[in-house]
């Protein structure tokens, strides 16, 4: 993914945080996914193992592909919290289909974004 996608990506994010459609945390965002309020989950890749797999297998049982993407302390700054956040939820249909079309015919759940994959 090159590197301007990626400035893009973080700046759609940040537009739907000032349009207040995300929440961000373990708490808001397990709470988010259990009341079908998420529409898009997204994982920072430097989550931990823990993280991963709770909100992997809380995603499953809702039926939502997560993206893993970023890293927390740049989604933290993107969203204008003070710390890192590992996991951001999309709540608004609209927010979550562009940031899917913005990342385009990429695999969702197991690939992921914000990473040069050299050979």
């Amino acid at each position: 993914m090159q590197k301007n996608e990626i400035k893009r990506i973080y700046s759609f994010i940040g537009l739907a945080a000032k349009a207040n459609k995300i929440v961000s945390g373990g708490e808001l965002s397990e709470k988010a996914i259990k009341e079908n309020k998420a529409r898009l989950v997204i994982i920072a890749q430097d989550a931990a193992d823990n993280t991963v797999n709770k909100f992997s297998e809380l995603c499953q049982k809702k039926s939502i592909t997560p993206i893993r993407f970023g890293y927390k302390e740049e989604l933290g700054k993107t969203i204008g919290k003070a710390g890192s956040r590992s996991v951001v939820c999309i709540t608004c249909k609209h927010f979550a289909s562009g940031l899917r079309k913005m990342v385009g015919s990429m695999i969702f759940g197991g690939e992921t974004f914000g990473e040069d994959k050299s050979i």
